[in-house]
C-alpha cells in the first residue's frame, strides 16, 4: 500500500512521533511525504520516505497529483486548523482530492490511529481490488 504523510509545520513533530509509534505498520508499506516531512520522518525511524519537494516550494501539488491518479492509498495529514500559513500545504485540496478519489485521510493524531492500526489488520486491503478493476 502506498502511504501518504504531510505535516504542517507546527505538526512536524507530532508526526515524527506518530511514525516512530507505527513503524512497524509503517515498514511493510511505502511511504509517500512532501520533502520535509518525509526528511524528518527518515531521520527518527530509519524508514524509506520516498519525498516530493518541500510542501512549500510545490511538493503539496505533487503530493494532490498522486492522490488524482488514485496512487495514494491512505494520506494522513496533520494540520493545525487554528494557525493556517500560506506556505503550508493546502488542506482543502488535498482533503477534496483525497474524497473525490475515494481515499481514506486521517487530519489528526484519533483518526490517523485507527487508520494505520487498520492498515496493520488488513482493512484497506478493498483498495488492492479497487486498483486492480480499475485497470481492467
Amino acid at each position: 500500500m502506498n502511504v501518504g504523510i504531510i505535516a504542517h509545520n507546527s505538526k512536524k513533530t507530532l508526526i515524527e512521533d506518530f511514525c516512530i509509534a507505527y513503524k512497524g505498520i509503517l515498514s511493510k508499506h511505502d511511504i509517500y511525504a512532501t520533502g520535509t516531512t518525509g526528511r524528518r520522518i527518515e531521520e527518527v525511524t530509519s524508514l524509506h520516505v520516498h519525498k516530493f519537494l518541500p510542501g512549500s516550494i510545490g511538493g503539496d501539488k505533487q503530493f494532490t497529483e498522486m492522490i488524482e491518479r488514485g496512487a495514494m492509498d491512505m494520506v494522513i495529514f496533520f494540520y493545525n486548523p487554528s494557525m493556517i500559513d500560506p506556505k503550508d500545504p493546502d488542506v482543502g485540496t488535498i482533503v477534496t482530492a483525497c474524497d473525490q478519489n475515494t481515499i481514506p485521510i486521517a487530519t489528526n493524531i484519533a483518526t490517523a490511529e485507527l487508520l494505520i492500526l487498520g492498515l496493520g489488520r488488513g482493512d484497506l486491503d478493498w483498495r488492492d481490488s479497487m486498483k486492480s478493476s480499475d485497470e481492467l
